[in-house]
C-alpha cells in the first residue's frame, strides 16, 4: 500500500499525476457517492414518511437505477461517471433554480434549493478533489488492464 512508503521513496505514476495516493480517496470517494445516493431518494423516503404512496413504482426504479449508477461509478466505468456528473451538474442547477422560484411560496423552496446545491456540490468533488480523482484513476486503469 501506498499509506506504508516512506516519505523519501520516488512517487508511484498514480501519485504523480494528482499528487496523493490513490488509497486515500477510498472514504471520501465512497462518501460522495453515498451522499448524491442520498439526496437522490430523500423525496422519495420523505414521500413514504408523510404516507403519500403515489408514484412509488417509479420511485422504486429510480432508486435502483441510481444505486446501479453510482455502484458502476464504484467499480471504475468511466462513461459512469461522466454520466453521473452530467447528471448532476444539471440536476442540481434545474433543482435550485425550482428551488429560488419556489422560495418565494414559502420556507420550503430553500430546502429544494439546498438540494440543488448539494447535487452541485458533489458533482464537483466528484470531478475536482485530487484525492477522489486519484482513487477513480487507479479504479479506471485497473480496468483498462483486466479488458486488454
Amino acid at each position: 500500500m501506498n499509506a506504508a512508503r516512506s516519505p523519501d521513496a520516488p512517487p508511484t505514476p498514480e501519485d504523480d499525476r494528482w499528487g496523493v495516493p490513490a488509497a486515500a480517496g477510498r472514504w471520501p470517494t465512497l462518501a460522495v457517492l453515498v451522499a448524491l445516493y442520498a439526496v437522490s431518494i430523500t423525496p422519495f423516503v420523505g414521500s413514504l414518511l408523510r404516507g403519500q404512496a403515489t408514484n412509488v413504482g417509479s420511485s422504486v426504479l429510480t432508486a435502483c437505477a441510481s444505486a446501479l449508477l453510482l455502484g458502476l461509478v464504484w467499480r471504475g466505468h468511466v462513461w459512469a461517471w461522466r454520466f453521473t456528473v452530467g447528471l448532476s451538474m444539471v440536476a442540481g442547477l434545474l433543482v435550485f433554480v425550482v428551488g429560488m422560484l419556489a422560495a418565494t411560496a414559502g420556507p420550503a423552496g430553500w430546502v429544494v434549493s439546498g438540494a440543488g446545491l448539494s447535487y452541485l456540490l458533489l458533482g464537483t468533488a466528484l470531478v475536482g478533489t485530487p484525492v477522489i480523482r486519484a482513487f477513480l484513476d487507479s479504479r479506471w486503469s485497473a480496468r483498462r488492464g483486466r479488458r486488454s
